[in-house]
């Protein structure tokens, strides 16, 4: 079920929103948190309601999607209220803000936050520097970017770094969660010989390698190469390496020295994938806040 209420009050919005609940059967006592996604309104708001949908099935939830307009003349807020099958396993409420109004999404959100739940803002595009001290990421306990959308994800990752509190997190860094599972398996393996470097491959536009680079920087202390051209990662040993790659067929392709070669389904993550592991766990993410941390000591290098 979808309404729109177009020029319209967060009042109204409200009441609506009870009176769709009980005529659909709805209730809130299921939801385990609520989702703020703060976009643009020349964004892709779509995308972004469907990712929400998909996770809210793992975790059911009230999704305020928060469309802001700078560039329109008169302050005005148009609302679109979405329950059932429209919705997934959550209730969305779509509100899009112009004019004056779209300078204080705090004040028009938080009437829809539920009470007694955790909130999280999610910015599927453009972030603020600090994402803590941002009007709605005050309201969330849980904050997530998502540096693949950025024109440079470098940049982008370096305000991370700098603006970093917990709580803060990035679809990028989950995004890489197979391939950190997997060479963490990988290593639990002999030889347990030191590993003395470590080159990190990809396009450079793929922000999680460079996020997995600064965790391989912050947990082994060694050298680490990021290398631009055919994903993989090498680690090397006095005695050998131990390396991770993809084939042609979308395989993951584990080989370390002195052991056969192990193989793995390998497939990106979708949005929604990422998402809904972000949402798994609400406290502070330590071991993001040392990737991070290592990415000043990761070292550039020229194409393959």
């Amino acid at each position: 079920m979808i309404v729109d209420l177009p020029d319209t009050d967060t009042t109204e919005v409200s009441k609506k929103l009870v009176r769709m609940r009980r005529i659909g059967g709805a209730v809130t006592l299921g939801r385990v948190l609520t989702l703020i996604i703060d976009i643009d309104a020349s964004d892709d708001t779509e995308a972004a309601v469907s990712a929400s949908n998909l996770a809210s099935r793992e975790h059911p939830c009230r999704v305020i999607v928060v469309a802001r307009d700078d560039h329109s003349g008169d302050a005005r807020l148009d609302a679109q209220i979405r329950v059932g099958g429209d919705a997934g396993a959550s209730e969305v409420v779509l509100l899009t803000l112009s004019g004056p109004l779209a300078q204080h999404p705090a004040a028009v959100v938080t009437p829809f936050l539920l009470p007694d739940t955790p909130v999280v803002t999610w910015w599927p595009g453009r972030a603020p520097e600090h994402p803590a001290g941002d009007r709605l990421g005050r309201l969330a306990s849980r904050r997530i970017t998502d540096a693949r959308q950025a024109s440079d994800p470098r940049t982008f990752l370096a305000a991370r770094r700098s603006g970093y509190e917990a709580g803060d997190t990035d679809l990028s860094w989950s995004a890489t969660t197979p391939w950190r599972a997997m060479l963490v398996s990988a290593l639990d393996r002999p030889p347990h010989t030191p590993i003395v470097s470590v080159e990190v491959i990809g396009p450079y536009d793929m922000p999680g390698l460079d996020v997995f680079a600064g965790w391989l920087a912050h947990a082994l202390k060694v050298r680490v190469v990021r290398l631009s051209g055919t994903l993989g990662v090498r680690l090397l040993r006095e005695d050998g390496e131990l390396s991770m790659t993809v084939d042609e067929d979308g395989n993951g392709i584990l080989r370390s020295t002195g052991h056969p070669d192990g193989r793995a389904a390998f497939a990106r993550r979708t949005t929604a994938e990422c998402l809904a592991e972000e949402l798994r766990s609400l406290d502070a993410d330590e071991v993001y806040e040392g990737a991070l941390h290592g990415l000043p000591a990761v070292e550039y290098e020229e194409e393959l």
